[in-house]
């Protein structure tokens, strides 16, 4: 497979309206002669995932591709707020969003952000986001909407509220197919897939509005779901794309918060993901943080093992394998597209 990453050059204007461009900053189909598909990624998640989410889902196109030629593009919100070392990496190796629509993207990847209002419409990052889906609709074969992103795209179009959780949904879950779809062939049934999230949305309400359901978990709930609309829009509430040790990332960065008073509870350890004697000793650990609450503390957290069936990624290579199968099926006869624009 052939991943050709480009560094566009930079548009002025930060939006998704074009800008004026001087002759020789014009594009149009990738340059590249031998380029199958062009995929965007629009990475929104914080800075300490910044990379590691680059590297997942480039991982996964490599695994998935087998002979497309893949022409890979990484963007991000503007709105989205960035250290000045995550600023600094976006602007040297990103694309700008302003770039989308010229591109002629087949597929688009839309990932979620951090959340830090209370509604999804107060977010920062809202407007931008929301034109983002409205971009996508008429101008991809078809985009995976990602955790929050998701969320957001399913509020924009049909005004489906998510719902806050008793607890965060996070681990490892068995999600048994539910609908048959071409997305879904040759995956098998249950699928393990890693959940990390504060909210959800609820089958009966996605169902009811035309969207149909995937997978699902007993005790995670929706897993992935879909709509046809002018674009296929496929939707992740949980994270296929992520590599076995993400959620111990997370998982450790959230001690972390309680031991720095940041948040107030201790987090409970992932659902099916470390393995009993890992799980005994976190206890112990957690009474003893709950008692001597100190940053310091955390240079003390004990060994971990990861079960050694939580088979992260295995279902999303078969996933994406289909996804790339079916932007193939129709990309030549896709393209050229008319850049609609967003709409508003």
């Amino acid at each position: 497979m052939t991943v050709l990453l480009e560094k566009r050059r930079l548009i002025v204007s930060p939006g998704l309206a074009p800008a004026q461009l001087r002759e020789q900053d014009k594009f149009g189909r990738p340059q590249h002669a031998d380029v199958d598909l062009t995929i965007g990624l629009v990475n929104n998640m914080p800075d300490a995932a910044l990379q590691a989410t680059e590297r997942q889902f480039m991982r996964l196109l490599r695994q998935a591709a087998g002979d497309i030629r893949i022409d890979f593009h990484c963007f991000s919100l503007p709105s989205v707020h960035r250290s000045q070392t995550a600023k600094w990496r976006v602007d040297r190796q990103y694309t700008d969003i302003a770039d989308l629509g010229r591109l002629h993207i087949d597929g688009l990847i839309v990932t979620g952000a951090e959340p830090i209002a209370a509604t999804l419409p107060e977010e920062p990052f809202w407007e931008d986001l929301t034109d983002i889906v409205d971009w996508a609709e008429g101008n991809t074969r078809s985009t995976i909407w990602s955790c929050l992103a998701a969320h957001a795209a399913v509020l924009h179009l049909d005004g489906i509220e998510r719902h806050r959780l008793d607890t965060k949904c996070s681990g490892i879950y068995d999600c048994a197919k539910v609908g048959d779809s071409w997305l879904m062939e040759n995956v098998p049934s249950p699928l393990k897939i890693a959940h990390s999230r504060l909210n959800g949305l609820r089958a009966d309400d996605l169902a009811a509005r035309g969207y149909q359901l995937l997978t699902q978990s007993v005790d995670a709930g929706v897993d992935i779901f879909a709509k046809a609309l002018r674009s296929r829009f496929i939707f992740f509430q949980g994270h296929p794309e992520y590599d076995a040790l993400s959620l111990e990332r997370e998982y450790l960065r959230d001690i972390c918060r309680f031991l720095a008073g940041e948040r107030d509870t201790f987090p409970a350890v992932p659902a099916g993901y470390f393995d009993a004697g890992t799980e005994e000793r976190l206890a112990g650990f957690q009474r003893r943080a709950s008692a001597e609450r100190r940053p310091a503390l955390s240079i003390e957290l004990p060994e971990r093992t990861l079960r050694q069936d939580i088979a992260a990624g295995s279902a999303a290579t078969a996933i994406f394998r289909n996804w790339l199968g079916y932007l193939s099926r129709g990309a030549r006869t896709a393209w050229p597209r008319t850049d609609r624009g967003t709409r508003r």
